[in-house]
């Protein structure tokens, strides 16, 4: 494994290394390429190995870097929310009632 990675160094790393082709790609179109990503994410959990899993999850990461970059936002930003733990309730672990299972 290498080293680790701040979020807003790897988000100033994806926007040198691709914030030209993101910007002519547009807000839309990269929006598809994360669901996609999300999707490729989830079949490597289900049927994937390790390491699968885990590029696709940097795929995932590398893509929301993208448009975070696109949207002028900051991921660091962003994780900031969750600082304290849950934005809802403030607590560690969460302490909100459980949401209701969905119906099939």
């Amino acid at each position: 494994m290498t080293g680790v990675v701040e979020l807003a160094s790897f988000q100033e790393l994806m926007v040198r290394t691709y914030g030209a082709r993101d910007r002519e790609r547009g807000v839309p179109a990269t929006i598809a390429w994360i669901a996609e990503e999300v999707g490729e994410l989830s079949r490597a959990i289900r049927k994937g190995t390790v390491e699968e899993q885990l590029h696709e999850l940097g795929d995932v990461l590398a893509w929301l870097a993208s448009l975070a970059g696109q949207l002028g936002l900051s991921l660091d930003a962003a994780a900031a929310r969750y600082a304290a733990g849950c934005p809802g309730c403030g607590q560690v672990p969460c302490a909100c009632p459980a949401a209701p299972a969905a119906a099939s």
